[in-house]
């Protein structure tokens, strides 16, 4: 375990003989990376939500591959293969809804298929192209996004969507951060319980940036809508089905309700590695449901008690309440199963 005291502060942190990765549980007090080296560690890290947002999930399995491929060709050499194989199924396990992950150990299956010269490289430097291209794919979507929200004066986001979510830069708050160097604009971010992921990691993200930043309850969104100080509500997403559906963090169809009532659009910033295009809609996304004690007071929580607690951690928001799909494919305005098949690349 390290701790880190400077300013720039990266979600994952490659070795090239291991993975560190950023306690976010314990953001914004304390800035602690736990090191792994091997997969069955970096799953536990997902699973826990040492590190989360589904970018940041796919990168940091993809390199679970890589350190596995190491460990197992050093100590297994004879059926190195088999036991890699293990580990991408155990990596599988850890989180069902971010589609990310699986699109990145669907790339590490592909290559520990092929005849390799040296396999150990291989896997590292495809885990290292998947965390480049993330980077850059995010820079590119901010432009983009930022191109529609000329004239906004008022931003809200959901949940942490920036370099903590991702390979770097990130998704929605990349668009947030694209459109701020353009023109002033008032950002508003929700607290996203029952993690805290608003008020815990995106604040305190963009304060480390210099960017002026208005914490909301989740609760006050509708009132703070009502006003007129919100033009627009940018989001990431976890899965996006075929037909513009997204799945993302619980309570953004919440906001996409509230932002149809009160003539405020909503943007959903995510990479084509996100949109799974084997579900034709949002009814066949599987939704993550989390231990209740996460949810329950202590005193609750005890064989017996006649208090329980529903713990989902994702919503799916229908495409017809989203204005804008960002990509670094395109934009899709006004999405749609026909509409989205313009940024489709096989």
């Amino acid at each position: 375990m390290t701790q880190q005291t400077n300013e720039t502060v990266q979600a994952l942190i490659w070795t090239g003989t291991s993975l560190k990765v950023l306690d976010q549980r314990k953001l914004p007090d304390t800035i602690i990376y736990d090191e792994y080296q091997d997969a069955a560690g970096v799953t536990e890290a997902i699973v826990s939500m040492r590190v989360r947002g589904a970018p940041a999930i796919g990168i940091a399995a993809a390199y679970g591959v890589a350190l596995s491929v190491s460990r197992h060709l050093a100590h297994d050499a004879a059926d190195w293969q088999q036991k890699v194989a293990e580990d991408i199924a155990l990596l599988a396990q850890s989180r069902p809804t971010a589609v990310n992950l699986f699109w990145a150990l669907a790339q590490m299956q592909t290559l520990l298929a092929q005849t390799l010269e040296d396999p150990k490289a291989a896997f590292i430097n495809t885990a290292e192209q998947i965390h480049a291209n993330d980077i850059a794919a995010n820079i590119k979507m901010g432009e983009m996004g930022a191109d529609l929200l000329a004239g906004a004066k008022g931003l809200m986001t959901h949940c942490n969507t920036g370099t903590l979510a991702t390979g770097g830069y990130g998704t929605a708050l990349g668009v947030i951060r694209s459109a701020i160097k353009r023109q002033a604009v008032n950002v508003y971010a929700g607290e996203t319980r029952p993690w805290l992921q608003g008020a815990r990691l995106t604040v305190w993200e963009l304060a480390q940036d210099g960017i002026p930043v208005t914490l909301v309850a989740d609760s006050a969104a509708a009132w703070l809508m009502k006003s007129g100080a919100i033009d627009w509500i940018i989001v990431g997403a976890d899965r996006i089905a075929a037909n513009g559906d997204t799945a993302n963090k619980i309570g953004t169809y919440s906001l996409a309700v509230l932002a149809k009532q009160h003539g405020v659009k909503l943007m959903v910033v995510a990479p084509t590695t996100t949109i799974d295009w084997g579900i034709d809609n949002g009814a066949e996304i599987e939704i993550e449901q989390r231990d209740p004690k996460e949810l329950l007071p202590a005193c609750y929580d005890h064989e017996g008690s006649l208090v329980s607690a529903w713990n989902p951690v994702f919503d799916v928001t229908p495409a017809e309440l989203i204005a804008a799909i960002v990509t670094e494919q395109g934009v899709v305005l006004n999405p749609s199963i026909e509409t989205m098949r313009g940024i489709h690349v096989i």
